[in-house]
């Protein structure tokens, strides 16, 4: 199996990531099987990171639907307020509905 170019990867993740519409969510895994790289999830976070330019990073969120849980302090509260700000709503245990939420590259809204 040949080994994925990893600009080629988080470039492919990144156009994903600034696709996904106002209002709507993507997991990490979501994102990378949209890529074409369905075994590289935990390189969604690196390509988030790494994004040459803004795009909305505040979309994607782990499988379950929360938040993640990251090293940077207000990062989690800054990605739920940015998420509330365009509609999305948080159950009592701080989860989106991602059956109702969850967005793919031409499977629905597209």
């Amino acid at each position: 199996m040949k080994k994925p170019s990893t600009p080629r990867m988080l470039a492919a993740m990144q156009r994903v990531v600034a696709a996904i519409p106002p209002g709507r969510v993507m997991s990490y895994g979501a994102v990378a099987r949209a890529a074409g790289y369905p075994r590289h999830v935990r390189m969604v976070a690196r390509a988030l990171s790494l994004a040459p330019q803004p795009i909305p990073w505040f979309r994607v969120l782990n499988a379950q639907g929360y938040v993640p849980v990251r090293g940077l302090t207000g990062e989690d509260e800054l990605q739920r307020l940015l998420l509330e700000n365009e509609g999305v709503t948080f159950d009592a245990r701080g989860r989106v509905d991602m059956r109702a939420l969850a967005w793919f590259p031409g499977g629905n809204d597209d």
